[in-house]
């Protein structure tokens, strides 16, 4: 398969993530990419999925446009979180069909594991329990994806496959403390503490959790990879298959920064998720895929983004 000349749409093209695989499918030669704009295409629309469709004629669909956010953010959007995701996913998934769509790549999210899954969550284990209450919304609107990935592929004989990417980070990300995940919070809270010489900063919880991270450019090799490779019905993680306790982090990144005053953990807050770590053999073992920064090395990057780039962000806010 020529994959360089398929025509290629990536929803969520101008995002975070999607940035990121858009600039990783350039690399590798494609050259008919489309990017919908929510501005002319609203994916919760069913008439304006149907024009993305007939405007763009694609061959392949890689759907990352999501509604995201950290566990404030989950806490006070459940019902949006919930309907935005499901109905995007369903609707994009049932007209690539319709429209004859060679393959679609559906990306849920880490967020539909159990709250309790055995460590390293397995990919068989995925039905095993309710996912952990704040983002359990979110983390259920998403894996529908995979139960109509199978269904479809079942009836219709559709290529569906379905990717669970853990927890990303990198430059480009949300550094927004009312939307953001722990990284770009943590990073942006001990920058700000250090300059305005705080000698402490609060976070949530009791810093117990663990949590596993990767760097949206290794989460971008895999998406391709498994694009280009992957045909199966099974749902496939993407990680890095180490975790870090969120204390640690904090630790990391307040080091990163250069700031040294006190972390104080407010326990009336939850802690979300007691821990997530992935096995990643089934990547490894299907499409090649292995992730290739490190958590350290991918903070100290991530950090001197935000601090080469926070003053147009600030501007863009305002």
């Amino acid at each position: 398969m020529d994959w360089a000349q398929k025509r290629v749409v990536v929803t969520g093209g101008s995002g975070f993530l999607g940035s990121a695989v858009v600039d990783r499918l350039r690399a590798r030669g494609y050259q008919n990419i489309i990017v919908p704009r929510s501005s002319k295409y609203d994916l919760r629309d069913q008439a304006a999925i149907g024009h993305l469709y007939k405007d763009a004629k694609p061959q392949v669909v890689i759907h990352l446009a999501a509604v995201v956010g950290g566990i404030g953010a989950n806490r006070a959007n459940p019902g949006r979180f919930f309907y935005d995701n499901a109905v995007m996913g369903i609707q994009m998934m049932e007209y690539a069909r319709q429209f004859g769509v060679e393959k679609f790549v559906a990306v849920g999210t880490i967020c539909a594991y159990p709250k309790f899954a055995p460590v390293p969550f397995k990919e068989e284990d995925l039905w095993n329990g309710y996912p952990e209450e704040t983002n359990a919304p979110y983390g259920l609107a998403k894996k529908m994806m995979l139960v109509q990935a199978k269904a479809y592929r079942a009836q219709y004989g559709f290529n569906a496959i379905y990717l669970l990417p853990v927890n990303l980070y990198g430059p480009g990300d949300n550094f927004d403390l009312e939307s953001s995940h722990v990284i770009p919070a943590l990073i942006r809270k001990c920058v700000e503490a250090k300059e305005n010489n705080d000698d402490q900063i609060v976070l949530w919880g009791d810093g117990s959790p663990t949590r596993e991270f990767l760097y949206v450019e290794d989460a971008a090799e895999g998406i391709v990879l498994a694009t280009e490779r992957y045909n199966g019905s099974e749902p496939v993680n993407l990680g890095t298959g180490e975790e870090i306790s969120i204390l640690s982090l904090a630790q990391m990144i307040a080091a990163e920064v250069g700031f040294s005053g006190s972390i104080i953990w407010d326990t009336t807050k939850p802690n979300g998720q007691p821990r997530r770590c992935l096995d990643v053999s089934r990547a490894q073992q299907y499409f090649g895929f292995l992730a290739q920064c490190g958590l350290r090395e991918g903070i100290a990057r991530t950090v001197t983004w935000f601090l080469a780039n926070r003053g147009g962000m600030l501007e863009a806010a305002v």
